[in-house]
C-alpha cells in the first residue's frame, strides 16, 4: 500500500508554481536564518537550498524594508516559491502581497482587528497568494492557554481552527494550515486531530526539534507517523544547522516511508552481528560516500549491502542491485538474480560500476 491509497483528501493549494495538497506531492520546506536585509545573502542561501532539492522557502520579514528583497531574489532567477514569514504588522502583510510574494505566513488574530485581517484577505485574493496559518505551542493566545493550561494538542487545535474561522469570515479558502510543538507526540495528536475537522492541507514539522542528530530524528518521529497516517502535504525538519541539513533529512524522511513522487537512493544494509564475516560498516560508508561524490545517491534505486547469507540473499533480491557477504567475498545479486561473487575490497567498486550501468 503507497502514501496515495491512505492518503487524506484535502483541497489543493496552488503556491507560485508548486501545488500543495490534492494529489500533489510532498512538498519539502525550509527557512533561511539570513538577515533579510541583506538580499544578496538571502538569495545565495535560497539558491542553495532550491539547489538542495527544498520546493519552498520562508524567510523572515520583520519589516517593510525587508519585504523589498523579495525583488533582488525574484530578478536572480529563483524558481522555487517564496513565503513571507509575517507577525503582527498587517501593514506588512500587504507589501508582501503587493511585492509578489508566493505566500503570506501569517496568524490572522495577531494583527489586529477584522478591517486589518480584511485588507490581507482582499490583497492575497486579488493575487491569488496563499495563506499559511501557523500555530506554534510557544506563542498561543492567552486566552486559549487560560482555558487549557499548556499548549496541550487540544489548545494547538483550537487556535489553529480559531486563525482558520478568521480568514473564512472573509471568504478566503487559500489556506494551508501548520500547528507545530517541541514534543513530536503532541504534535502527532493535534494533526491528527485538525485533520478530522477540516479539508486544509496540512503543513508538518516539529519545531525547535533541536540539533541535525537530535532534530533529525524527533522530526522523523513526528513527520512519519503521520505520513504513515496519510497525513500531510507539505514538511519542513527543522534543525539547527545549515538550512540544507534540513533538506537531506527531509528527503531522507519521505524515502523511507517510500513515498511516491520522491526520488533518491534507498540503501539498506544490516546492522552486523557475529555471522558477518565482511567488514560491512566501512563498505557502507564507503558506499554512501562514493554514491554521493558519483552524482549517484540522488538516483531512484534501492541498493542492498547485507553481511550474510541468513537475510541478505532475500534483502538484495528484493533491491534493484545488492551483496550478501560471505567470508572475505560476497555475492552480487542483480534484480533478483545471482551474477557472481566478488572479493571483499572489490565491493563499492563493483557496485558503483553496475549502477552506472543501470541507469
Amino acid at each position: 500500500m503507497k502514501y496515495n491509497d491512505i492518503r487524506r483528501k484535502t483541497r489543493a493549494v496552488k503556491i507560485g508554481n508548486t501545488v500543495i495538497g490534492g494529489n500533489a506531492p510532498i512538498a519539502i520546506q525550509s527557512m533561511t536564518n539570513t538577515d533579510t536585509h541583506n538580499a544578496k545573502a538571502t538569495y545565495e542561501q535560497i539558491l542553495a537550498l532550491q539547489m538542495a532539492g527544498c520546493d519552498i522557502v520562508r524567510i523572515t520579514v520583520p519589516d517593510i524594508d525587508a519585504a523589498d528583497t523579495i525583488t533582488y531574489i525574484k530578478e536572480q532567477g529563483i524558481v522555487i516559491p517564496i513565503v513571507a514569514d509575517i507577525h503582527f504588522d498587517y501593514r506588512v502583510a500587504l507589501r508582501c502581497a503587493e511585492l509578489g510574494f508566493d505566500k503570506i505566513r501569517i496568524n490572522p488574530g495577531n494583527i489586529g482587528d477584522d478591517d486589518r485581517v480584511k485588507a490581507v484577505c482582499d490583497a492575497c485574493k486579488a493575487r491569488n497568494i496563499p495563506i499559511r496559518i501557523g500555530v506554534n505551542g510557544g506563542s498561543l493566545e492567552k486566552e486559549i492557554l487560560a482555558r487549557y493550561g499548556a499548549p496541550t494538542p487540544e489548545a494547538l487545535v483550537a487556535s489553529a481552527m480559531y486563525h482558520v474561522s478568521l480568514l473564512e469570515k472573509f471568504d478566503f479558502y487559500d489556506t494551508v494550515v501548520s500547528m507545530k510543538v517541541s514534543d513530536p507526540y503532541k504534535m502527532i495528536l493535534a494533526n491528527k486531530m485538525l485533520a478530522e475537522r477540516c479539508d486544509y492541507p496540512l503543513h508538518l514539522g516539529v519545531t525547535e526539534a533541536g540539533g541535525k542528530e537530535r532534530g533529525s530524528i524527533k522530526s522523523a518521529v513526528g513527520i512519519g507517523a503521520l505520513l504513515c497516517d496519510g497525513i500531510g502535504d507539505t514538511i519542513r525538519v527543522s534543525l539547527t544547522d545549515n538550512p540544507t541539513e534540513e533538506i537531506k533529512a527531509a528527503k531522507q524522511i519521505l524515502q523511507a516511508i517510500d513515498i511516491e513522487g520522491q526520488t533518491g537512493m534507498d540503501i539498506v544494509s544490516c546492522p552486523t552481528c557475529g555471522r558477518t564475516k565482511i567488514d560491512l560498516i566501512p563498505i557502507v560508508a564507503e558506499f554512501e560516500n562514493a554514491a554521493k561524490c558519483e552524482g549517484l545517491i540522488d538516483v531512484p534505486i534501492k541498493v542492498a549491502i547485507m553481511g550474510c547469507v541468513v537475510n541478505g540473499p532475500g534483502e538484495a533480491k528484493e533491491a534493484d542491485i545488492g551483496i550478501a557477504g560471505g567470508k572475505g567475498e560476497a555475492v552480487l545479486i542483480k534484480k533478483g538474480e545471482i551474477i557472481r561473487k566478488i572479493p571483499e575490497a572489490d565491493i563499492v567498486s563493483c557496485l558503483i560500476k553496475e549502477i552506472k550501468e543501470m541507469i
